[in-house]
């Protein structure tokens, strides 16, 4: 099976190279088929009350995540079925999903996470901005898991905040103080040396003093994944990280999230991911595309591909929708349609970011019908030369080709494409924007260094069109 997949990857790649001139509607064809390999999520008519194991309301000093566990797993193990959490604040430390089960939040419902770290330990396996490690234990985590979901109208909020869990990213406007623990402290540095090193993963146990804060939703090596409805607050860390995962699908999720590296949907390493009608806002980049950092993620080669992001509402955020920067499995196939960005604080709408650290190559992005109110950066962005003060070996030059963009609006930028390459213009190749509009540019114009082969097609700046 995995080898028919692997054939059906290869010929989408070499269908959507060829196509010249471009051909959206062919593309987003294959975002169809893409769309219909994606497996749903099933679960028997039973249903499991977090009640009924003791949870209970309103108990901050006592949270009730054995109790909400406790049901997670006799679901599980009765063959699966539909976990409820009611209506009513519920306090909770780390959950842990099993496959078959929906975690069911009722409108009216909120999880409450303690900011307690030391219920986040023992360390579980999972990855940290790209590396292999040990880490504090998501706030909802699986591992190995088949057909799982979180659904429902109810909160999921993590507690981040300037006085708990953000303070750890080590600095000062986030609340953090000299002799607070934090992540500058030295553990963010030794577990990217583990990485330069290739340290075997089972010695690289980072501690609570590390201050490498855990995501709200990490699913680690799962199949067949929903998560639908729920509105997602205030995580310590990345809001929805799936890692190595296949068949996923995003739904109606609303993330609002303005702490330190707060990205709100990153799929890292995964396959066949729909990502739609979701509104984010967020203090980091609201859907970040990954595949690994640097030698880890050369080790495992294997890209994210053939994710689909549409009629989705992106407000704050570092980027609208992000490929990198620890992209070092590479990436190919991403559709974006429809999409609305709007906000002073947006700093780019679509962005490649990544370095010669990170190597690989990121091909076939293609972008269609998006409106944006303002933005700060720039529409386009891709930057080759992203954190260049990385320790790390850097002689994996990446590949950036076949990026376009068809019918994008924007009302207010400082520049419409911005490309930032190498040396040479070898390394970014194969990029159009045609029959758009960007209003408002600042600086009145493109700035494009270090690229091949870019093409203007009816883009206007400012009224005037780009030849």
């Amino acid at each position: 099976m995995k080898k028919v997949l692997g054939i059906l990857s290869l010929l989408l790649s070499t269908t959507l190279v060829i196509a010249n001139p471009i051909d959206f509607d062919q593309a987003f064809t294959e975002s169809i088929k893409i769309e219909k390999q994606i497996k749903k999520t099933s679960f028997p008519d039973r249903s499991y009350l977090i009640t009924d194991f003791g949870a209970k309301t309103d108990t901050p000093n006592e949270p009730c995540h054995e109790a909400i566990n406790q049901a997670i797993l006799k679901c599980s193990l009765d063959g699966g079925g539909v976990v409820v959490i009611p209506k009513g604040t519920f306090y909770t430390g780390p959950i842990t999903l099993k496959s078959n089960v929906n975690l069911h939040l009722e409108e009216g419902s909120v999880l409450k996470f303690s900011t307690d770290q030391s219920l986040y330990f023992p360390a579980v396996i999972t990855r940290w901005e790209g590396l292999d490690c040990y880490n504090a234990h998501p706030l909802i985590y699986a591992y190995g898991e088949t057909n799982i979901a979180i659904t429902g109208k109810g909160i999921i909020d993590g507690q981040g905040s300037n006085n708990t869990w953000w303070a750890m990213c080590g600095a000062p406007h986030y609340g953090w103080k000299e002799g607070m623990i934090a992540q500058r402290n030295g553990g963010r540095e030794r577990l990217q040396m583990y990485g330069e090193t290739s340290t075997p993963i089972y010695k690289r146990v980072m501690k609570p003093e590390d201050g490498l804060r855990p995501q709200l939703i990490n699913l680690y090596a799962c199949h067949t994944i929903l998560i639908k409805d729920v509105t997602l607050l205030n995580s310590p860390f990345w809001v929805i990280h799936p890692l190595l995962c296949e068949s996923m699908i995003v739904n109606g999720v609303h993330v609002f999230n303005r702490g330190p590296n707060g990205d709100g949907c990153d799929p890292e390493s995964c396959k066949n991911v729909l990502i739609e009608d979701c509104i984010f806002d967020t203090g980091d980049d609201c859907i970040a595309i990954k595949s690994g950092r640097n030698t880890d993620g050369r080790k495992w080669d294997v890209p994210s591909e053939n994710i689909i992001v549409r009629d989705c509402f992106m407000k704050n955020g570092h980027g609208g929708v992000v490929i990198g920067s620890e992209i070092s499995g590479g990436y190919r196939n991403l559709f974006v349609e429809n999409c609305r960005m709007d906000s002073p604080n947006l700093d780019r709408v679509i962005r490649i970011k990544t370095n010669t650290c990170r190597g690989g190559v990121i091909e076939n992005v293609f972008v269609r019908n998006v409106t944006v109110g303002q933005c700060r950066e720039s529409v386009l962005r891709i930057n080759l030369q992203y954190e260049n003060r990385e320790k790390c070996n850097r002689n994996f030059p990446p590949i950036v080709r076949n990026i376009h963009l068809k019918n994008i609006t924007c009302e207010k930028s400082d520049l419409g494409v911005y490309i930032t390459g190498l040396e040479d213009n070898d390394h970014i190749s194969n990029i159009s924007v045609e029959d758009s509009h960007f209003n408002n540019v600042t600086q009145n114009k493109n700035d494009i260094k270090g690229a091949k082969d870019v093409k203007f097609n009816n883009l206007y700046i400012n009224g005037n069109i780009v030849k």
